[in-house]
Parts: C-alpha cells; sequence; structure tokens
C-alpha cells in the first residue's frame, strides 16, 4: 500500500513538472511574439522614414543636419536586433528627432499643405499608436512570464530548465512616450 501512495505522490510530481514546464514554454513563445510584433511595427516605421525625409528635403535644405541624423538612426535601429538597451535607446532617439522634424514642419508653410506630407504624418501617428499598442502587449507577456519564472513553485521548474526572468521594453524620453502630432492649421506644439 505505502508503494502505491509513493509511486501516486511521484506522479503527481512529474505530471506537475510537465504541466509547469509546457506553461513556462507557452508563456516565453508569447514573449517571443509580442517581440516580433513591436518588430513589425517598428519595421513599418523604419519604412515610412525615406518617403519623410526626401519630402522635407525638398522643401526644407537647411534642416540638412537633422535629416543627416535621423538616416543614420534608421540604419542603426534597423541593423539592431532583439529588445536590448541599446536598441530601446536608439528608437527613443530616433522618435525624438522625428518629433523635432514635425515640429520643424512648421516653419515651411508650402510643406504643411503638400498632400505628400500631410499623408506621411498621419501614416507615423497611426504606426506610432500600434508601437504603442506592440509594447503594452509585449511588456504584458513579460510581466506573465517573469511572475511565473519567480513564483514559487514554478520557480523550481523554472530555475532547472534555465527559465529566467526578461527585462520589459522600455524606450525613455518623451519623445517615444508621445504620438507625433498632426497640425492642419497654424498652430504649433
Amino acid at each position: 500500500m505505502m508503494a502505491w501512495v509513493m509511486l501516486g505522490v511521484v506522479g503527481v510530481t512529474v505530471l506537475w513538472v510537465i504541466v509547469a514546464y509546457n506553461g513556462l514554454v507557452s508563456l516565453r513563445n508569447q514573449v517571443i511574439n509580442g517581440w516580433k510584433q513591436i518588430d513589425v511595427q517598428l519595421k513599418r516605421r523604419h519604412d515610412l522614414i525615406p518617403n519623410l525625409v526626401e519630402t522635407v528635403r525638398g522643401y526644407a535644405a537647411h534642416e540638412r543636419e537633422l535629416l543627416e541624423r535621423i538616416t543614420s538612426l534608421r540604419s542603426q535601429c534597423l541593423s539592431d536586433i532583439g529588445a536590448g538597451a541599446e536598441r530601446a535607446r536608439r528608437e527613443s532617439e530616433l522618435s525624438g528627432m522625428i518629433d523635432r522634424l514635425v515640429a520643424r514642419v512648421e516653419a515651411y508653410p508650402e510643406l504643411k499643405a503638400s498632400r505628400n506630407f500631410l499623408g506621411l504624418q498621419r501614416e507615423l501617428v497611426n504606426t506610432e499608436d500600434r508601437i504603442q499598442a506592440a509594447l503594452r502587449f509585449f511588456n504584458g507577456n513579460i510581466r506573465e512570464y517573469n511572475n511565473r519564472v519567480e513564483s514559487f513553485p514554478s520557480n523550481l521548474v523554472a530555475s532547472v530548465f534555465g527559465f529566467a526572468a526578461r527585462p520589459f521594453f522600455e524606450v525613455q524620453g518623451a519623445g517615444f512616450r508621445s504620438r507625433p502630432e498632426v497640425s492642419f492649421g497654424g498652430s504649433g506644439r
């Protein structure tokens, strides 16, 4: 009889380990998927930047330095892989530069009236909204994953199988936290 009880305890423990492991794998895959969604939206923004730069370049030749910095940052961001702190810093800087460019457009009435530029501005606003939604989804998955990795008793399975807590993807700076403004009138930022 005691052998059956021991066998039952071992069986329940093995079953629990399997369920905990599979739960951690599922959460890890959700985190990976969440990052892919952010990456898609960042790529969308990166694809809009050359059009924005060319449109502004035609109207605002003396914004050359800002346009070159945006182009350079875009290239660096495209070469970054993963959700590391350096990528977040570069994305923040790029967002700030784009915001600065959009703010400077106020000095160019012909550019503000350009249908092409207004369309690009709308697309940037839409893309920034999508990036924010993807970041919320990703960080929600990170929170759930980290809770499982750090909570008892699933932390026992996590440590045995090498699951480690992951950092949230945080972009610093006001430029990324606010949407670019679309101005159809004479009021500036």
